[in-house]
């Protein structure tokens, strides 16, 4: 089981600005913020759920090349809203709304953060 995970950011502040705005929709949150001088390495912020982070960003040099990261909610206007906050946020489109063909009721967006990062927030659940 995965217990958190986290990517790569060359401008923190826009990263930091632009996921507390695009994960609004599905329910996360920015719960912790660590400055480099207390990891001794970077700046750092966590968004989750309450009361525990799950998902990080770090400024250091970003990942080469950009990664993927899904995001599971329970419908489909969450994915929808997803979306239209992200890009509102100035997210880049890397696939509107709808259903996919990798399994049944694969309904997902994706959109590109400022680093070029692949986010998508997917729902299993039928219409």
């Amino acid at each position: 089981m995965i217990d958190h995970m986290s990517v790569a950011v060359s401008d923190f502040h826009k990263s930091k600005q632009f996921y507390t705005k695009a994960l609004a929709p599905i329910g996360y949150s920015l719960l912790k913020e660590v400055t480099a001088a207390q990891s001794s390495h970077h700046d750092a912020a966590g968004f989750g759920e309450p009361p525990k982070p799950d998902f990080w960003i770090a400024a250091v040099a970003p990942d080469v090349p950009p990664v993927h990261v899904a995001f599971a909610v329970a419908s489909r206007a969450q994915v929808n809203a997803f979306y239209d906050a992200a890009i509102a946020a100035g997210g880049r489109d890397n696939g509107a709304p709808g259903l996919r063909p990798y399994q049944p009721n694969y309904y997902a967006a994706f959109v590109r953060d400022p680093d070029g990062h692949n986010i998508e927030v997917v729902c299993h659940a039928p219409e």
